[in-house]
């Protein structure tokens, strides 16, 4: 149903329609809004989570860790120096194959202290292991999080990846976006099946020592599941188009480039 909204209003609806089952986060400006709208919606029993409250970004982003290498579909949201403080974390992740999705309100890193829309917070991370999808507005953005959760738990994938739209230019602005139902977003993202998990009656180890043959072994990984995942991503946004009637089989859009 097509709604005028705050962008933030439209991710946080549409990420509670992708059921996640941990959400861990620190409010931070202009990423506040989404993680005041999910624990509201935790709090009020409409989502069946668990809201953790934490002390820092990084943090939010070890206990989301955590709970994805229990098997669980996690969620978490930060910007700016936040997500320069879960960097550590965020090698974790990747090197440790989780596919969490994470929403960046892309904003200035100091100094000087600046709250305003940037991209270097998440292009910082650029070689961390995460897939990043940047929105052009409010609708792809709520779109890009249904499809990311998609792409990142397919078996050929397993990684995690940032959702990215411009703070305040888009986290504070109402635009109509249309957004799915329930029902519409079960019939197209399954319910999380991990590859692998954490569990006691099958013990593994996760993230442990590699000497530098092993490691290399990682990195390489990581980075074929980056190409597999271009075309996952195809497919996944073909599929979103036939569902949804918006395609995003297109990797990248182009702009006024005619007499590039």
């Amino acid at each position: 149903m097509l709604e005028i909204m705050e962008g933030s209003h439209a991710v946080a609806k549409n990420v509670k329609r992708c059921r996640p089952q941990v959400i861990s986060a620190y409010p931070i400006t202009p990423q506040t809004h989404i993680v005041e709208d999910l624990a509201q919606m935790v709090a009020n029993c409409e989502l069946d989570a668990e809201y953790l409250t934490v002390d820092s970004e990084f943090s939010a982003l070890s206990a989301c860790l955590g709970a994805s290498a229990t098997g669980s579909r996690v969620y978490s949201a930060t910007t700016s120096q936040g997500l320069i403080l879960m960097a550590e974390v965020c090698f974790n992740a990747s090197g440790m194959r989780q596919p969490i999705v994470m929403t960046i309100a892309n904003r200035s890193l100091g100094a000087p202290l600046s709250i305003w829309n940037d991209q270097q917070d998440s292009i910082a991370l650029r070689d961390s292991g995460w897939l990043q999808f940047y929105a052009e507005d409010n609708q792809e953005t709520a779109d890009l999080h249904v499809i990311a959760y998609k792409v990142c738990e397919d078996h050929d994938v397993l990684l995690p990846a940032f959702v990215c739209f411009d703070g305040f230019i888009l986290t504070h602005t109402y635009e109509p976006v249309d957004l799915p139902s329930q029902e519409e977003v079960d019939a197209y993202l399954p319910a999380f099946t991990p590859y692998h998990r954490l569990d006691a009656a099958k013990p593994l180890s996760m993230g442990m020592y590699a000497t530098p043959e092993y490691y290399m072994e990682f990195r390489y990984e990581i980075d074929r599941a980056m190409h597999r995942a271009r075309d996952v991503f195809i497919k996944a946004g073909r599929e979103f188009g036939e569902q949804f009637g918006r395609d995003y089989s297109g990797l990248v859009e182009g702009y006024r480039l005619e007499d590039a």
